[in-house]
C-alpha cells in the first residue's frame, strides 16, 4: 500500500523553500481541517509546540521564516493606515514564563490538577488559569500573566488597556485576579481596563465574510475602499478640481477614514452592521460628511485670505463678542471638548466623541447660516467686511474638530 499524499503536499517544503503569505495561509486551513478531525494530528501538533518553545532549532527557523512574512505583510497595512508599534510577541515572553512558573511555585500559588499546573485567582468563583499543561508546554493564560508582570514591573506602564473582543472578558478578568494574587498588580498603583468589542455583520446580519464564506482580509477591504471612495468623488465631480495629489489624498482620508469611523461610531460592545454604502454616504454621522464639513470650515479664513499666524495674531488682539444665540451654542459645545475626552478615557466608548464631532458639525452650520464671516458684494462677490471674532471661532471649531480627528485616527486634508 503506497504512502498516504499529505492534503497540501503541494505546497513548499518550509525547511528548504521559500513561500509566500497565500501559500501559508492555503496550508493553514488545509491543516485546520484535518487537525479538527484527526486526534494523532492534534496530538503531533501539541508536542511540536513544545519543542518549539523550547527553542528546537530546526522548529524555530521555520517559525521565524513564518514570522518574518506575517511581519512584512502587517507592516504595508500598518503603513496604509499610519500605525506604529512596538512588537512584543508571545515569544518575546518565553524566558519570563519560565520564570514566573517558577515564581509562582515558590510562592504555592500553583496547584496541580491531572499533571497541570493551574491557579485561582483571588476569588474561586470565576476559572483557573492553567499556567503549564500536562504536556509541559505553556498557554495563553501562560503568556497574558509574563506580560501584565512585565509592562508593570519592567515597562513600568501605570495604564495598561486590553482590546479585545467580548467573548474574552472572563479570561481578563481571572488575569487582573491571579496578578493580584501575585503580588505584581496593585490596582491603586496601576489602572487596567478590559476594553471588548462586538462583531461585525454582514448585511445579511451574519458574521462578515466574504462570499465564499471565508473571513474578510483587512487589505481586501482597504483596496476596496479605495475603489468606492474614489467612485464617490468622481461621482461628485472632485476629479475636476482637486489636482491628482490631492485627489489621491482625499481618497484615502475618505477610504479608510470610512471604515475606521464606522467602527469606532458604533456602540463599542454592540454587534453592528458592515455596509460601504452606508458610510460612504455624505449626510448624516459618517466620516465623509465630517471630512466635508471641515474641509469648508478651513477653507472659510483661506476665502478671506487670512493665513494662520493672522489669526493666531488676531486671537492675541480681537476681542470675541459672543452675543448671538448660535455663536453661544457653539462656543459652548466646543468648552465640552475636555469633558469629552474625560468620559472616553474612564469608559472607553469612543462613539460618544464621534457623537461630539457630528454634533459640532450641525452646530457649526447653525451658526454659519445665521452669523456672517464675510460680508460679501452681492454683485462683484468681493469681500467687504472680515468679522475677525467669528472668524476665531470657526478657527477654533476647526482646531477641535481636527483634535477629534487625530484621536480617531483620522487624516484631514486641506481640499475635498
Amino acid at each position: 500500500m503506497g504512502k498516504r499524499k499529505l492534503p497540501w503536499s503541494s505546497q513548499p517544503n518550509l525547511k528548504t523553500e521559500s513561500t509566500t503569505l497565500s501559500s501559508l495561509m492555503e496550508l493553514y486551513k488545509k491543516a485546520k481541517q484535518r487537525y479538527d478531525s484527526e486526534e494523532e494530528l492534534r496530538n503531533q501538533s501539541h508536542k511540536c509546540v513544545v519543542r518549539l518553545q523550547m527553542g528546537d532549532p530546526e522548529y524555530t527557523k521555520i517559525w521565524k521564516l513564518i514570522c518574518n512574512l506575517s511581519r512584512k505583510e502587517n507592516q504595508l497595512i500598518y503603513d496604509r493606515l499610519g500605525i506604529k508599534i512596538t512588537e512584543r510577541g508571545e515569544s518575546f515572553y518565553q524566558s519570563r514564563m519560565e520564570n514566573i512558573v517558577e515564581e509562582l511555585k515558590s510562592k504555592g500559588l500553583l496547584e496541580e490538577d491531572d499533571k497541570r499546573f493551574i491557579m485561582w485567582g483571588k476569588n474561586k468563583d470565576l476559572i483557573p488559569f492553567t499556567i503549564v499543561k500536562s504536556d509541559g508546554g505553556f498557554t495563553y493564560d501562560t503568556s497574558d500573566m509574563a506580560t501584565i508582570r512585565y509592562r508593570i514591573e519592567e515597562s513600568k506602564a501605570d495604564w495598561i488597556i486590553y482590546v479585545v473582543d467580548m467573548g474574552q472578558a472572563t479570561h481578563f478578568q481571572v488575569l487582573t485576579s491571579c496578578a493580584e494574587k501575585a503580588g505584581w498588580l496593585d490596582p491603586s498603583k496601576v489602572r487596567v481596563d478590559f476594553v471588548g468589542f462586538g462583531v461585525v455583520l454582514g448585511e445579511d446580519k451574519k458574521k462578515f465574510k466574504t462570499r465564499s464564506g471565508e473571513s474578510v482580509r483587512l487589505v481586501e477591504l482597504l483596496d476596496e475602499g479605495l475603489k468606492k471612495a474614489l467612485e464617490t468623488l468622481k461621482i461628485k465631480g472632485r476629479d475636476q478640481v482637486l489636482s491628482a495629489t490631492e485627489l489621491q489624498e482625499a481618497q484615502e482620508a475618505v477610504a479608510y477614514g470610512c471604515i475606521k469611523y464606522a467602527d469606532l461610531s458604533q456602540n463599542r460592545i454592540n454587534d453592528y452592521v458592515f455596509s460601504f454604502d452606508k458610510m460612504l454616504e455624505d449626510k448624516g454621522n459618517t466620516a465623509v460628511y465630517l471630512l466635508y464639513a471641515y474641509t469648508r470650515i478651513c477653507s472659510i479664513a483661506r476665502n478671506a485670505n487670512i493665513t494662520v499666524s493672522e489669526l493666531e495674531q488676531a486671537a492675541n488682539t480681537t476681542p470675541v463678542a459672543i452675543t448671538h444665540e448660535k455663536e453661544w451654542k457653539l462656543a459652548k459645545l466646543l468648552l465640552r471638548f475636555p469633558e469629552i475626552i474625560n468620559k472616553v478615557t474612564r469608559d472607553w466608548f469612543l462613539n460618544s466623541l464621534c457623537d461630539y464631532l457630528y454634533e459640532i458639525s450641525w452646530t457649526f452650520s447653525e451658526f454659519y447660516t445665521s452669523c456672517y464671516c464675510l460680508d460679501m458684494d452681492v454683485e462683484t462677490g468681493e469681500i467687504k467686511k472680515v468679522h475677525m471674532d467669528r472668524l476665531l471661532l470657526t478657527e477654533a471649531t476647526a482646531r477641535v474638530m481636527k483634535q477629534c480627528f487625530n484621536i480617531l485616527g483620522l487624516n484631514t486634508v486641506s481640499r475635498m
